[in-house]
């Protein structure tokens, strides 16, 4: 059976939200998984339904990819993709990205790879490499590449930076997760360089994005004063971001009587994005 997340008859389900009546909505995910052994995964396909067509709202006309880290259900990551609005996919791993490459055709590793059988079997595949983009923060990272699969023995590998995009407080040193090396727009630049200047490899983007600091709580538990530095820029985003009244959202977490959860499945899948061109 092929998830429609467009179905009329899925979409007027989600509109009556009845995530909105928790002590009716969850009790049916612990009945639907009493009499299966965990792990086992329970899917709100009207919370999924309505997530998927508030998140192109939100996203007020710019293409969403998906991460597969997040999606675990191919089927599921296949039914977000055919809405108009999802392109591409952020996946897992890069052995991920092969399997997902036999039909989605805009795919983006999240993290570095040192996966030698995985990077052969992109190198030896001409549909996975000329759909797959590899994840590069360091210059050995290539050399890994090469170690798998000499230049001139492949086509071009498809390269994506990850450039860092924590804060840096003069005061209170790093705010957000360490993502990358590549932290100031000089060593960005020095890495895309070399990429460039070297054979078996084309350069096709540049990964950062806001959640590396926009996750840092408001009131970090022991760091009142990094707390306080941050209300600044709090206040910015606030005022900066559209605002529409409330925003009733389903739940998207597991239920608290119960092992199931709305989302999430199996080990293999992935997800879309912005082309990287």
């Amino acid at each position: 059976m092929r998830l429609d997340l467009a179905a009329p008859e899925l979409l007027a389900a989600a509109a009556d939200q009845p995530w909105r009546n928790p002590e009716a909505y969850w009790p049916r995910f612990g009945e639907a998984t009493a009499e299966h052994s965990a792990p086992v995964v329970a899917l709100g396909l009207e919370a999924l339904a309505w997530n998927a067509h508030d998140m192109l709202r939100r996203a007020g006309g710019l293409p969403i990819r998906v991460a597969s880290k997040s999606i675990r259900v191919r089927g599921v990551l296949d039914a977000v993709l055919a809405l108009p609005g999802y392109r591409g996919v952020l996946a897992y791993t890069l052995a991920e990205a092969v399997w997902l490459s036999e039909t989605i055709d805009d795919i983006v590793v999240a993290y570095p790879s040192a996966d030698l059988p995985a990077l052969s079997a992109l190198a030896a595949d001409e549909r996975a490499a000329a759909r797959v983009a590899i994840m590069v923060d360091d210059v050995e990272q290539l050399d890994v590449v090469d170690r798998a699969a000499p230049p001139g023995r492949r086509r071009p590998i498809r390269v994506c930076l990850d450039f860092d995009a924590s804060w840096r407080s003069r005061a209170l040193g790093r705010i957000g997760v360490l993502r990358s090396p590549v932290a100031t727009p000089e060593a960005l630049r020095r890495l895309a360089e070399t990429v460039l200047a070297r054979p078996g490899f084309e350069l096709v983007g540049i990964m950062s994005y806001e959640a590396q600091i926009a996750g840092v709580g408001d009131a970090p538990a022991g760091k009142p004063a990094e707390g306080r530095s941050c209300e600044p820029c709090s206040g910015r985003a606030a005022r900066s971001s559209p605002s529409d009244g409330p925003r009733r959202s389903p739940p998207c977490g597991p239920s608290p009587r119960s092992s199931s959860s709305t989302a999430a499945a199996p080990d293999r899948s992935s997800a879309r994005s912005p082309s990287l061109r």
